[in-house]
């Protein structure tokens, strides 16, 4: 049997900016992951948002945990479909590496303005940072080329193949990044390959379990008020994630929930036993996701050579209710905390204010590179993406920091 790497071609291992190859055993893929884990971005999802904001608490997930876990999942998912496990960890690694301060509460302010630019949208964000603000490689010209990652590792990464366009709230890239875009999208139109949809399924299946994990560790999430009162959420579900679902059909996805074996039968009391319980929980869904995912893959595809755009992930309808439910009963709490409503929006504003700040006293405040940048840039909007990218980069205790330096 051939080794994985074997079943991708040389137009997948191409990169951007053509390098000598210093290790000839190992991968093109292997040199990509290797990149993305040592990758300052990625350091800083470490106090980064997930849902709680971070450091808030010693126990929840922060983007760059957060981010471990869907790279785990992703990789074990990756072998027993056949597709090269360094390009689905490194696209899981990649993943949120676009996201700024305050999570998608600071996706959404950055958004409104960038609205004269183009927007913001993390998974763009993510595109521009490894192929353009990450330092590592640099083009004839002296321009930075970001990580310089294969075509087959920046094609996973991207969840969403299209640029902004009306209509649709989420895109994959800015009209400043296209021509690195269309290089590594080339013939392929809007299809994502089955290593992308692999990582955004290992996404999915981390957020529903952990998120949840995490609401019943700081006591926000009762999972026997859930099927005492399921209207509301229920209608939290339909409105993020299952629009289409009936209430038989999540009614019958939480029963299949509820009594699986492992599924918890008393309230979380914070003893050692809870914990592990809770901990068997999320191990015991994770499996029990991806093992259907893989057997219905395999099912409809066959069992070799499931790489690229030879396959599509298959993910049964059930199990895609089972995941949904699980996103909307970890969200619910989030989105009925008038404290939490309080703290975003203080975000939002904290976000905007920062923006507003560097933009009137640029360069002085940003960074060597952005400097650079904002000196080198033609026009206003060029500036003005400089700026966002500048907050963009920030973690959320240094946004605070730079606030009440520039602002209080």
């Amino acid at each position: 049997m051939r080794k994985q790497h074997e079943w991708y071609d040389e137009h997948d291992a191409e990169r951007w900016v053509a390098e000598p190859v210093k290790r000839p055993g190992r991968t093109a893929f292997a040199r990509d992951r290797a990149r993305v884990l040592h990758s300052a971005a990625l350091r800083r999802l470490a106090a980064k948002t997930q849902v709680v904001t971070a450091g808030s608490d010693d126990f929840v997930r922060n983007r760059l945990t957060h981010s471990l876990e869907v790279a785990q999942i992703g990789r074990e998912l990756a072998l027993t479909l056949g597709c090269d496990p360094d390009i689905v960890d490194a696209a899981c690694l990649s993943h949120d590496l676009g996201h700024p301060p305050f999570g998608h509460n600071g996706e959404r302010a950055l958004d409104q303005v960038a609205a004269e630019i183009g927007g913001f949208e993390g998974n763009a964000q993510t595109l521009r940072l490894l192929t353009r603000l990450e330092s590592k490689t640099f083009d004839a010209d002296g321009r930075s080329v970001g990580l310089n990652l294969s075509r087959a590792t920046l094609d996973a990464a991207t969840k969403y193949p299209w640029p902004r366009r009306a209509g649709e709230r989420k895109f994959g890239v800015y009209d400043d990044d296209l021509a690195v875009f269309e290089w590594l999208r080339q013939g392929v139109g809007e299809r994502r390959c089955l290593e992308a949809q692999v990582m955004d399924f290992a996404d999915d299946v981390a957020y529903s379990v952990h998120d949840v994990e995490d609401g019943i560790v700081a006591h926000h999430i009762d999972l026997a008020a859930v099927g005492a009162d399921r209207a509301q959420y229920w209608e939290i579900v339909r409105r993020l994630y299952l629009p289409e679902a009936t209430d038989a059909e999540l009614d019958d996805g939480w029963r299949r929930l509820t009594e699986l074996p492992y599924w918890p039968s008393a309230a979380f009391d914070d003893s050692r036993r809870a914990l592990g319980g809770l901990k068997d929980l999320t191990s015991q869904l994770i499996g029990r996701f991806c093992t259907a995912a893989e057997q219905a893959t395999h099912a409809v595809f066959g069992r070799s050579r499931l790489i690229r755009y030879e396959a599509d992930l298959v993910v049964p309808d059930g199990i895609g209710v089972e995941i949904g439910l699980l996103k909307g009963v970890g969200m619910f709490h989030v989105l009925n905390s008038p404290e939490r409503q309080a703290r975003r929006a203080s975000q939002r504003e904290l976000l905007t204010e920062l923006v507003e700040a560097l933009w009137k006293s640029a360069p002085v405040h940003l960074d060597a590179a952005f400097k650079a940048d904002f000196t080198e840039a033609t026009d206003d909007r060029a500036r003005l993406r400089v700026i966002v990218d500048q907050v963009a980069s920030l973690t959320d205790p240094s946004a605070q920091a730079w606030h009440a330096q520039l602002i209080n």
